[in-house]
């Protein structure tokens, strides 16, 4: 995502680093290349002369002319407005009620935009977060959209409430809501219908649900990939039907980012989450601060550790640093962890996390097919060769190979790499002056 502007971001800010002193003309030249950054991002036009405005009068003053490091003072500069451009005064997160009453989220948008795969995603989030949730079957337009809802809801381990026969969604939902506080369910999901555009019909079936149900959020829905249409249309449904929120379907292949940094000042409403992926796991709450520091290539690493933390209880993290330190990590331990990193997402999802990585770490270095070939090898083998790689002998090796559909020299390459891995590992967990300069480095990194 926003791979394009970051890489212009990050240009223009290593233009300016290093320098100790930087003129009103680096900072007209520099800001003049943020302004056509922003525009070849799709970005509104009069967002990107407020965004411009703001920077240039707030670079050109003396402390960032005179300071002792100007290019990092620009950088900040740049850091903070485009925060504030991201950031609402409400706050980004959803405003439910506890869990002794019922929240109704009311969804909406265009057809194809995502909705119904949005709803589950959101369902299986707050169902782990705690929350009891039920999906509302209130899209009855679409062919075969209950049923898609259905087996989504089954998938997220959340019941689907549906009318059969039902031609009123607005029934639907007020039904629904009535089930839901009967049997204490504390949050309603309520996916509508859409059109393939915006039409007086489906902003007066929207009115019409939005009054059955009287909710708590009304998330307006669009496919980040259409850019400034997406702004336009929830414009449209903000003076229509009004919405608190907005939620950004395909955010991962979103490479401008125009809609997420148009939309909040053209629209006023926040940015409350974006889609980021195909599974049922890829759906991240938008928070301002991250997604500025990756426009401007400094990375996610906050996003980077939590996504480590869903896969790491704090029992299991320990027992694993024991069996580095005593030097008995083997490979049963190996084929875990390249499971965990497997659901932590995509090389380049996790790359643009980490700080400094952008153009100095390659996607190939962290190849996720390699790791599918590794696991299978692993998985060759018999528990006893697991914890003992050692005895691994020619013989072994070819059987494995064969068994996982690798070649032998794929074997060897294994079990190369888990020795220098585990050799690594036990060294960084045991050398207290290693650890501190691996910190330095990560530090200046």
């Amino acid at each position: 995502m926003f791979d394009s502007l970051s890489d212009k971001f990050s240009s223009i800010i290593r233009g300016l680093s290093g320098k100790s002193k930087i003129s009103e003309k680096n900072v007209e030249d520099a800001v003049s290349e943020i302004k056509g950054a922003l525009l070849d991002a799709d970005v509104n036009l009069r967002v990107v002369r407020r965004f411009i405005n703001q920077t240039m009068e707030e670079a050109k003053g003396e402390k960032v002319l005179k300071a002792v490091n100007p290019g990092q003072q620009f950088t900040k500069i740049v850091y903070d407005k485009m925060v504030a451009l991201l950031s609402s005064p409400e706050g980004n997160a959803l405003k439910l009620k506890g869990k002794d009453t019922t929240s109704v989220i009311l969804l909406m948008g265009l057809q194809g935009s995502g909705k119904t795969t949005f709803a589950h995603k959101l369902a299986y989030r707050l169902k782990k977060e705690g929350r009891s949730v039920m999906l509302v079957a209130a899209d009855l337009v679409r062919p075969a959209a209950i049923t898609q809802l259905e087996l989504l809801g089954e998938k997220a381990g959340v019941p689907v409430f549906k009318i059969e026969g039902e031609k009123n969604p607005a029934v639907v939902a007020a039904r629904a809501i009535q089930k839901a506080r009967h049997d204490l369910i504390d949050t309603v999901i309520i996916d509508t219908s859409g059109r393939m555009n915006v039409s007086e019909e489906l902003m007066d079936e929207i009115k019409r649900i939005k009054d059955a149900s009287n909710p708590d959020e009304t998330l307006f829905v669009a496919d980040a990939m259409t850019g400034q249409q997406a702004v336009e249309i929830a414009k449209d449904f903000e003076e229509k039907v009004g919405i608190s929120g907005v939620v950004l379907t395909k955010f991962d292949s979103d490479t401008r980012g125009g809609a997420a940094l148009s939309l909040r000042s053209v629209v006023g409403k926040p940015i409350k989450f974006i889609g980021t992926g195909e599974k049922m796991e890829d759906l991240d709450p938008f928070y301002p601060e991250r997604i500025a520091s990756r426009i401007l290539g400094m990375g996610d690493i906050v996003s980077l550790v939590e996504k480590a933390q869903e896969q790491y209880e704090k029992e299991e993290a320990e027992k694993l640093q024991k069996k580095i330190e005593k030097n008995t990590f083997d490979l049963n331990d190996y084929l875990l962890q390249l499971e965990k990193v497997s659901k932590m997402g995509s090389a380049d999802k996790l790359l643009e996390m980490i700080p400094g990585a952008k153009g100095q770490i390659n996607e190939d270095d962290i190849n996720m097919s390699e790791l599918s070939s590794e696991k299978a090898i692993i998985q060759s083998m018999t528990r006893f060769e697991r914890s003992n790689y050692r005895i691994i002998g020619p013989s072994r090796r070819k059987r494995i190979a064969k068994g996982s559909g690798t070649s032998v020299a794929d074997v060897n390459r294994l079990l190369k790499k888990f020795e220098k891995t585990s050799k690594l590992m036990h060294k960084v967990a045991t050398n207290k002056k290693y650890q501190a300069s691996m910190m330095k480095m990560f530090g200046n990194m």
